[in-house]
C-alpha cells in the first residue's frame, strides 16, 4: 500500500522506515527539511509541503500522523482538508485525548473523511521489535488498510486489533499508558527499598539480573531498567524529575468520571506531580504546622 506520513519525530520516522522495509510506498513530509531528506535516502518520497505530500498519493488517499496531541492535530487536518476527497482515510498515530478524537471523526464523517485512531506504543524500539497499536474505526475500512498495521506490528497476526469503534483506540492506549505508569512506579519503589538497605550492601544491578529470569515480575520494562542501571548504576546526572505526557491524568480523571478505583495508577501520577516540584510548599506548611503545635524544630534552607 501507499501512505503519506506526516511528523517524523523519532517514532514517526522510525515507523516510516519499517513501512519501506515492508514494501510500502511512503510520501514523508515534516516542518524540518532535513528530516524528510535523511528518509528519501531511506526510499521514501519527500515533500515540503502537504498538498505536494497529498498530490503523490492514489485516490483513496491514506494519511498517517505522528504529531503532538491537542491543537497540533486539529490544525494539521484542517491543513489536510482542502486537499483530501471523499473516500480518504487520516489515521491518527499519536496520544490523543479520545474525546478529542470522538470530535473529530464525527467532523470528518460529515465530510465523508475516514478517521481512525491508532494507539501506539513502542517507542524508539518499534523499529525493531514491531509496534503494538490499538486500532479505533469502521471494521470493514481497517480491514482494507490492515496491511499497514500488519507492517508496522511485531507480526501481521499479533501485537494490533481494531478494539471497536472511533476513539476505543486512544481509550484503550491512555489506560495502557496508566498501567505503564503504576508498573514504572512499583519498580522505582522496590529498588529504591532496595537501595536504602544499607547493612545488607544490596546490587540493583545484580537483583535485577536475577528478576529477568523465572520471576514472576519479569518483564520488557525490567529490561530496559536492567540496561539503564549497567549504563549508569548510581543514575549520576539524572535529575529527579519526573514528566507526565497526559495519558495518566486522563485515566485518572475516566476513573473519577466512572467511579473506578485506581488507587495505584492515582498513587504513580501523584508521584509524577511531586516530584515536578522543587520545594513542595505542602511539605513546609507541614514542618511550620509542626514546630507551631509541637514546638518541632524547622530545617532551615541555605540562604
Amino acid at each position: 500500500m501507499e501512505l503519506g506520513m506526516v511528523g517524523l519525530g523519532k517514532m514517526g520516522g522510525f515507523m516510516t522506515e519499517r513501512l519501506l522495509q515492508g514494501g510500502h510506498r511512503v510520501v514523508a513530509y515534516d516542518r524540518t527539511p532535513s528530516v524528510v531528506q535523511g528518509l528519501v535516502g531511506k526510499g521514501a518520497r519527500g515533500a515540503d509541503t502537504l498538498d505536494k505530500m497529498v498530490a503523490q498519493l492514489k485516490a483513496p488517499r491514506v494519511v498517517w500522523l505522528m504529531v503532538p496531541s491537542g491543537a497540533p492535530v486539529d490544525q494539521t487536518i484542517e491543513q489536510l482538508l482542502p486537499h483530501l476527497a471523499e473516500g480518504d482515510t487520516i489515521i491518527d498515530g499519536g496520544n490523543s485525548y479520545y474525546k478529542d478524537t470522538m470530535r473529530r471523526g464525527a467532523a470528518l464523517a460529515q465530510k465523508k473523511i475516514n478517521f481512525v485512531d491508532s494507539g501506539t506504543s513502542g517507542g524508539v524500539w518499534g523499529l525493531k521489535e514491531g509496534y503494538s497499536m490499538m486500532v479505533g474505526g469502521d471494521a470493514e475500512l481497517i480491514k482494507r488498510i490492515s496491511p499497514i498495521f500488519q507492517t508496522l506490528a511485531p507480526g501481521p497476526d499479533k501485537g494490533w486489533s481494531r478494539v471497536g469503534p472511533t476513539g476505543s483506540g486512544h481509550f484503550v492506549k491512555m489506560v495502557h499508558n496508566g498501567i505503564e505508569y503504576a508498573i514504572m512506579q512499583a519498580y522505582a519503589e522496590g529498588l529504591d527499598l532496595l537501595r536504602h538497605k544499607k547493612e545488607f550492601n544490596l546490587d540493583l544491578l545484580q537483583i535485577g539480573k536475577i528478576w529477568q529470569y523465572g520471576s514472576v515480575i519479569r518483564s520488557w520494562l525490567l529490561d530496559l531498567t536492567v540496561d539503564a542501571l549497567s549504563k549508569n548504576p548510581t543514575l549520576e546526572g539524572i535529575a529527579a524529575y519526573v514528566t507526565d505526557s497526559g495519558e495518566g491524568r486522563w485515566t485518572v480523571i475516566e476513573g473519577v468520571e466512572l467511579g473506578v478505583a485506581l488507587p495505584a495508577i492515582s498513587s504513580a501520577l501523584d508521584n509524577r506531580f511531586r516530584s515536578q516540584d522543587p520545594e513542595p510548599f505542602a511539605n513546609k506548611l507541614l514542618a511550620m504546622m509542626r514546630n507551631e503545635f509541637g514546638g518541632h524544630a524547622v530545617k532551615k534552607t541555605a540562604s
